[in-house]
């Protein structure tokens, strides 16, 4: 098949959704398709795969996504796919894949509706400064609510609620459910042995502290600040937490300090290796308040690693609840936080919820995912 997979910025070191339309564009061209890769800018460019690079034009985030809106139209007009896939809001695809969630979510009428009229109200205003953000409700109104509406596919069942919310009259064969999935070649455990001491002695963390791992974008969003807190509620000086990700980390820095745990959080940047991260970590945490379906959530159960997080994150539906981990009911949840993060300083609680981690791999193969989205892929084929 000749499918063209489309992101704004193709470069797996953001993340998600750009980490996994990298490898996912790598493991199509790899069973004989032809796959390119449509985007504004490009990281390191996969391997078998045709680059197509539109380039970015325009001083301001939204006419630099309209640009990529209109020279993908013209690309798209040119080109003959039998597949379109796209990860964000364009003017036409065969499938569209949020993996941010539905677009229409992040505005106010979205996952704020039932917050307090304060919450609404800066809502608001900070939606006023974020043009391109209204503009992808607005050209995934126009993609969902046209005649030929294309397959959203969800990465979650709570991701398929809030499509639900948002467009009731989307017919329910254009909903599709697609678990995200791991690389199990990649997140083995004895794929790089010693790469968590390496990690360890790097940022300095004993050999027995129990290292809290997050690996987040968006630290706000994610609850950084709430694990912070909940460290400082905890009297167990062995207990580190370890921070991956390239946002600012200033303010949280400053937040450590305050709560007298500026010794204990590490910071350790963005990684285009967080496998490493993964061997040198006891649990992850990740209190988020918004997450479709965390990539890095499944990618830590994969490793063995009980989870920490919320219901408001898809990949927790995989999860049982004191199992596996804990999810907890909201990010707001200041003391089951404390309380989760005190259980996992156990050693004999993590060693069983690592053996149940474990046996969740086959139920995270990427080759089930991959069979899965090709048989998607071929009922919708031109």
């Amino acid at each position: 098949m000749k499918i063209a997979l489309v992101i704004l910025h193709a470069d797996p070191a953001r993340g998600g959704a750009e980490r996994y339309t990298f490898d996912l564009a790598e493991a199509l061209a790899a069973q004989g398709h032809q796959i390119s890769l449509i985007a504004s800018t490009f990281g390191p460019r996969p391997t078998g795969v045709t680059c197509v690079e539109l380039g970015e034009q325009g001083l301001t985030r939204l006419s630099r996504y309209h640009h990529f809106l209109n020279s993908l139209d013209a690309h798209l007009t040119e080109s003959k796919y039998d597949v379109v896939h796209a990860m964000l809001p364009i003017m036409r695809c065969d499938i569209y894949h949020p993996h941010a969630g539905i677009a229409a979510q992040a505005i106010i009428t979205g996952h704020l509706k039932h917050a307090g009229f304060v919450k609404r109200f800066l809502s608001s205003i900070a939606n006023r400064f974020n043009p391109r953000r209204n503009e992808f409700a607005r050209v995934e109104k126009k993609l969902l609510t046209s005649a030929n509406p294309p397959v959203v596919l969800c990465l979650s069942e709570y991701v398929k609620a809030m499509v639900r919310r948002n467009y009731p009259t989307l017919p329910e064969n254009c909903l599709v459910t697609l678990f995200n999935a791991v690389d199990l070649a990649k997140y083995d455990l004895t794929a790089g042995p010693g790469a968590g001491d390496t990690i360890r002695q790097k940022y300095q963390i004993a050999k027995d502290a129990v290292v809290a791992l997050m690996v987040a974008q968006d630290f706000g969003r994610k609850g950084l600040a709430q694990t912070i807190t909940a460290l400082g509620q905890i009297d167990q000086p062995n207990l580190v937490l370890l921070v991956v990700g390239k946002d600012n980390a200033e303010p949280f820095k400053r937040q450590a300090i305050r709560n007298g745990v500026d010794q204990r959080v590490k910071f350790a940047g963005g990684t285009t290796d967080v496998y490493s991260f993964y061997s040198a970590a006891n649990f992850f945490v990740l209190p988020t308040r918004h997450d479709p379906c965390s990539l890095v959530v499944l990618e830590a159960l994969a490793m063995g690693l009980p989870v920490i997080s919320t219901k408001q994150n898809g990949a927790c539906e995989i999860m049982t609840n004191s199992v596996h981990g804990f999810v907890l009911p909201s990010a707001d949840d200041a003391e089951g936080l404390v309380r989760a993060m005190k259980e996992l300083c156990d050693t004999t609680n993590r060693a069983q919820m690592r053996e149940a981690c474990l046996t969740l791999r086959s139920r995270l193969a990427w080759e089930e995912h991959l069979n899965t989205l090709l048989e998607l892929y071929s009922k919708i084929e031109r």
